[in-house]
Parts: C-alpha cells; sequence; structure tokens
C-alpha cells in the first residue's frame, strides 16, 4: 500500500493494516458478487484487463506527455499472437505447418504472453519511431492512423493467406494453463470449488498487481523523472542532458508491453478474437479512464478504469428493466446511454476537475508531510 499512498510510509502498522483489508476484499469479492450471477465476476475480470490497460496508457499519456489515440493496436497484437498460437487456425489453413506440427499450435502460455509481450514492444517502437518530433494534435492523428491500419490489416489478412481469418476472427483458442490447471474448468479445491471465471479473475487481478508495482516502480526510477521532465518540456530536458529520442521509445515500448499482456489475456478469456474487438472507440474508452482517474497518478487511474469498466454492466442490469417497469417498454438502449453518459462524465470532469476525480499530487509536494507543512504555515 505504500506503493501507491506514500503518506503511509510513516505508519507501518496502518499500511500493513490497509494491505490485509484490501487483500481480503478482493479475494472475497467474486464470491459476494458471485451471489449475483457470473456475469458479474466476468465483469471484474475485465476491470481487471482494463486497469492493466489503463496503466500501460499512462506510461505514455500520463508520465510521458504523448498522446496516443492507437494504443488498442498493441492489445490486438497480444491478442492475435496467443490466438495464433494456442489454436489450431495456422496449421488448419497451412499444410506445410500441418505437417510439421500435426497436433496443432498448442504452445504454452508461458512462450506465448512473452512473445505477445515482445512483439507489442516492437510495433510500439515502430510507432513511436517516426513520430518522435510530432506533438499535440498531430501526434494523435497518427497513432489515431496506427491503430487503424492494424485493425484493417487483422480485418483484410485473410487473401491470399488466410493469417487472420478476417472478419471472421479465430476461434477455438486454447485456455491458459498453468501447473496442470486448466483455467477453462472448474477447480475444486476439496473446501471450494472456483469456477472458471473465478480462476480467470483471480489471474488478472495477480497481473494487475505486477503491473501496479512496475509502474510505481518506473515512476519513481530515473527513467520515470525523465518521462515526467519531457512532459513538462522536452526543450529544457535536452538541454538537460536527457536522450529525449530513446526515453520517448521506452515510453512506447514499455506501455505497448502492458497492452500486448493484456491482449493475450484476453484471448485466453474469451477463446474467440475479431478485428471488431479493437476499434478505436475502445482508444477512447481507454484513455478516458486515464483521464477521468488522473493523468500520471496510479491510483487515479486503477479508479477510472475500475469505474469506466464496470459502469457498462451496471447500466445492462438495470436500465434496461427500470424502463419496462416505468414506460412498458425500452426507450433509450444500455449502449446509446452508456456512450452519452461516457461524454457527459468527461465533459462535466473538464470542467470542474480538469486534472480527474484522483489527480497526482503537486510537483514537489510530498503527500505525508502535506498536512503538517499546512499546520506549521497556520501557526
Amino acid at each position: 500500500m505504500t506503493l501507491l499512498f506514500p503518506s503511509l510510509r510513516d505508519k507501518p502498522a496502518a499500511a500493513l493494516a490497509a494491505t490485509f483489508v484490501i487483500a481480503a476484499v478482493l479475494v472475497a469479492l467474486p464470491f459476494v458478487v458471485g451471489s449475483m450471477g457470473n456475469a458479474w465476476v466476468r465483469a471484474l475480470a475485465f476491470a481487471a484487463l482494463y486497469v492493466m490497460l489503463a496503466l500501460g496508457l499512462n506510461v505514455v499519456v500520463g508520465f510521458a506527455g504523448l498522446l496516443d489515440l492507437g494504443y488498442i493496436a498493441f492489445y490486438a497484437v497480444g491478442a492475435y499472437m496467443y490466438a495464433l498460437l494456442a489454436s489450431p487456425h495456422l496449421t488448419s489453413n497451412f499444410p506445410a505447418l500441418a505437417a510439421i506440427f500435426p497436433q496443432g499450435f498448442h504452445s504454452s502460455v508461458w512462450m506465448v504472453v512473452p512473445l505477445g509481450a515482445a512483439l507489442a514492444a516492437f510495433f510500439g517502437v515502430i510507432l513511436g519511431a517516426p513520430v518522435l518530433k510530432l506533438r499535440g494534435d498531430y501526434l494523435a492523428i497518427v497513432t489515431l492512423g496506427f491503430g487503424e491500419i492494424i485493425r484493417i490489416f487483422l480485418n483484410n489478412l485473410n487473401a491470399p493467406l488466410n493469417i487472420t481469418n478476417g472478419p471472421q476472427g479465430i476461434t477455438l483458442i486454447d485456455p491458459v494453463r498453468i501447473a496442470g490447471i486448466n483455467f477453462a474448468r472448474t477447480l475444486d479445491l476439496g473446501f471450494v470449488k472456483l469456477p472458471s471465471v473465478y480462476l480467470y479473475y483471480y489471474l488478472f487481478l495477480l497481473l494487475t498487481v505486477i503491473t501496479i508495482i512496475v509502474c510505481v516502480r518506473l515512476q519513481d526510477s530515473r527513467l520515470g523523472r525523465a518521462w515526467m521532465a519531457i512532459r513538462e518540456d522536452d526543450t529544457a530536458a535536452k538541454a538537460m542532458g536527457i536522450n529525449v529520442r530513446n526515453v520517448k521509445l521506452l515510453a512506447f515500448a514499455l506501455g505497448a508491453t502492458f497492452g500486448g499482456v493484456s491482449g493475450a489475456m484476453f484471448a485466453a478469456f474469451q477463446g474467440f478474437v475479431s478485428p471488431e474487438s479493437f476499434a478505436l472507440m475502445e482508444s477512447i474508452i481507454v484513455l478516458a479512464m486515464v483521464v477521468l482517474g488522473g493523468l500520471g497518478h496510479i491510483p487515479g487511474v486503477i479508479l477510472g478504469a475500475v469505474l469506466l469498466s464496470v459502469f457498462p454492466e451496471v447500466l445492462r442490469h438495470t436500465v434496461v428493466p427500470v424502463q419496462e417497469q416505468v414506460f412498458g417498454r425500452v426507450l433509450i438502449d444500455a449502449e446509446v446511454l452508456r456512450m452519452m453518459l461516457y461524454g457527459l462524465a468527461m465533459v462535466v470532469i473538464m470542467l470542474y476537475r480538469p486534472k480527474g476525480l484522483w489527480p497526482a499530487p503537486e510537483h514537489g509536494v510530498n503527500p505525508a508531510m502535506r498536512g503538517p507543512a499546512k499546520a506549521g504555515a497556520a501557526g
């Protein structure tokens, strides 16, 4: 907890107690919401995926100040890497591969996920290299185009060689298997049974915790401070001896890495991927999570990701029944209402809390000392 809340660094007992309480809540959460149906546990699993995505984008946008509207492309790269290496698609379409691998590709998650992360990082460098001197709107337009190019390629790489199966997508993707545990089946521990969706929730939660630790360490590192210097003024950062080109490339690569891991987990969880899952709107939603929570502030980004990922499920289970009871029919579809409320929320946030719901502390201000400092100043 001290990684996320510096004010607890001088209170080890409180930090330990808070850590145990939050850990217990997160472990028990699927059993609590699962009483209302596994759909809610599935929503929690997706919330964890979106937290990873938002934290990855926060490295690029929040730490380095590089507006990226094509971030979902790295999510797609990781998902399709897992789908191609953990499904019979390639061997069923390429006889030469079928002769070498008669049982089909059923690669281990320990190999596919790092490959997906590495490939996403490679694409992050490919995106970053041509746009190093672009800023603001120009950078946003180029990254938006990159994301659309990746989606269009995935949509059309079914001829003359059927690599991605085009708009039909790839099916029969293997689930995650770790230490002999098949995440597609219920795990019986004797005293409790964990359905498949519970297992994925705990896996995604573990990956989210790792992502948070990595992001906090990056933020406090020399590299993280270099990113923030570039965000504030890249000309001044260059004058201070920071290699702006390499540092920006590292931001794109490391942010893309988190997207690649999230994409691989998405493919394993869904068992199916198609280009429709990686449209521009997904990039905008992830960016909205970062902006809503608080640019550059890890707890704020987590808050924004959880709110905007769980909110659609709440609408889906409440809006339609309420309208049917009140009006006798559905006047506004849940999806339409969701997008309208997204837009309204962003407008309100920009007007009244432009730094987000949970903004980052001011530069040079130690949150742990803010209270005593104010008291001293008042005295």
